[in-house]
């Protein structure tokens, strides 16, 4: 049969020319039909962690984001319990890292707060490495957990509150009633550098 008659043939039979092509579906799907109703086996997509910093939320931001939420970057401000300048420090947390200033010479000092903030962060993040090592790019009762989240939430409630809530879930609030779990998922995925 040559080309222009098996055209013709096509043309004057388009019944049957659909009933093959009808035939040869059924044919193809009723025997691959285990692949397409097969489930996945190799890949779980349910268990999986994204490892997520992103490089482009820096340190610089994270310090800038955290006073937002603490002070509104002020700092001259002090607040109803007595928590001073742009970090929100508290006396007996100044004092713990060193620094022997008095209240209004803190907050008279730019540049103490920002090196206290640092400070700060260095030595949570020395007392809670074990729980960060363990913990982080995982999924730890709801929250996506990172470094630069469980020092945030050490910031509000102290480097143990933050080990009460690896141990045993307990979850510290601050005297506004803000949960450490706030700052853990609201600062969490920047990139901190540490000198």
């Amino acid at each position: 049969m040559t080309l222009t008659s098996l055209n013709k043939y096509i043309i004057r039979r388009p019944l049957i020319v659909y009933i093959l092509f009808l035939i040869t579906g059924l044919v193809f799907f009723g025997r691959y039909d285990y692949l397409i109703k097969a489930e996945p086996d190799l890949v779980v997509l349910t268990d999986t962690v994204i490892v997520y910093v992103d490089s482009s939320k820096t340190h610089d931001m994270f310090l800038h984001d955290v006073a937002v939420f603490e002070s509104n970057v002020d700092y001259r401000k002090v607040n109803r319990f007595g928590y001073l300048g742009k970090y929100q420090f508290g006396r007996a947390t100044i004092k713990d890292i060193g620094i022997d200033a008095s209240p209004q010479e803190f907050i008279d000092q730019p540049m103490l707060q920002e090196h206290a903030m640092e400070l700060y962060l260095f030595s949570n993040k020395k007392q809670l490495g074990d729980y960060i090592g363990t913990h982080q790019f995982t999924i730890f009762r709801g929250i996506y957990i990172t470094e630069s989240g469980v020092l945030a939430a050490a910031h509000l409630g102290g480097a143990g509150s933050v080990k009460k809530f690896f141990k045993g879930g307990e979850v510290f609030k601050d005297g506004n009633g803000v949960p450490i779990t706030k700052y853990m998922s609201e600062f969490s995925g920047y990139n901190l550098e540490f000198k």
